[in-house]
């Protein structure tokens, strides 16, 4: 048998944006047939509902059964953990989230994503005792949900949908530029815990990390000229081809998810991606 070849995972963050109707999703269609047309087009999609509050468990139900069986999701962290709560205090909150549904995904449950705000600088101490605190298996997560605060009854679902002992990956996406001044330390930090540092395409604006700390590697492309603005042209999909090849080549998966939706670039630059590394 010869060595794994990774599997590429190409989409967008989140799908519901109203600018992309006629443009990327055919004028007539349903909103809520829009996920089940994105899911035949892309092969994963970033939910970044979750990060600006908890979805009812009914919610992930449904956005389950809208993709083919081999589709992936990547789920983005609470905002109240990340900026609100500033990783500190969080027991709860972490219970909450795991709590509120997101197991129902089961198998088509991908990494989930912790962007941390800009304003949060590299403090060791505090990131150790978070990462230390994500759960690493379906059954983790599951455990961590039953300490859910009082204010979730009602609203609970962590019921297990894939083997318990399923892995369940990470990956952060920083912000503030200590990060670059302490990047040896934060590589080798999120390396112990085995997270994935988060490639992230900024126009500049943040770090840009490049550091290959788990066993997959993830890309965050929100323009590489204009924040959340400019397409990628043939040289910038080259280059992001090249990156996607580079973890490939190497057995790990990698995820590239498309955050320039301004303009309606993000659905056709995935695609475009999707194209250039299926002709291999």
């Amino acid at each position: 048998m010869g060595e794994r070849r990774g599997r590429a995972y190409v989409g967008i963050s989140g799908w519901v944006y109203p600018n992309w109707r006629g443009e990327f999703y055919p004028k007539g269609l349903r909103q809520a047939d829009e996920l089940d047309y994105a899911a035949r087009h892309l092969g994963s999609v970033e939910i970044n509902g979750s990060f600006y509050s908890l979805q009812r468990p009914g919610s992930w139900v449904r956005w389950r059964d809208a993709v083919p069986g081999d589709f992936v999701f990547a789920v983005k962290g609470p905002r109240y953990i990340t900026h609100v709560k500033r990783l500190g205090d969080i027991d709860g909150p972490v219970a909450n989230f795991f709590a509120s549904g997101l197991l129902a995904l089961g198998d088509k449950l991908g990494p989930l994503l912790w962007q941390l705000p800009p304003t949060l600088a590299y403090d060791e101490a505090l990131l150790d005792a978070f990462l230390a605190r994500l759960p690493r298996t379906h059954e983790a997560a599951a455990a961590l949900a039953r300490h859910r605060e009082r204010r979730m009854s009602g609203r609970s679902s962590y019921a297990l949908r894939a083997a318990p002992e399923r892995p369940l990956e990470h990956a952060v996406e920083v912000r503030h530029p200590s990060f670059e001044e302490h990047v040896d330390a934060w590589a080798s930090l999120l390396e112990r815990h085995g997270v994935a540092s988060v490639t992230a395409d900024t126009a500049g604006r943040y770090p840009r990390i490049d550091r290959t700390t788990a066993s997959f590697g993830y890309a965050r492309l929100h323009g590489d000229r204009e924040l959340y603005v400019s397409g990628y042209d043939d040289e910038g999909l080259d280059r992001w081809e090249a990156w996607m090849r580079a973890h490939l080549d190497a057995g790990r998966d990698a995820y590239a998810y498309f955050d320039n939706d301004v303009k309606v670039r993000a659905p056709f630059d995935a695609m475009a991606l999707i194209e250039r590394l299926a002709r291999a």
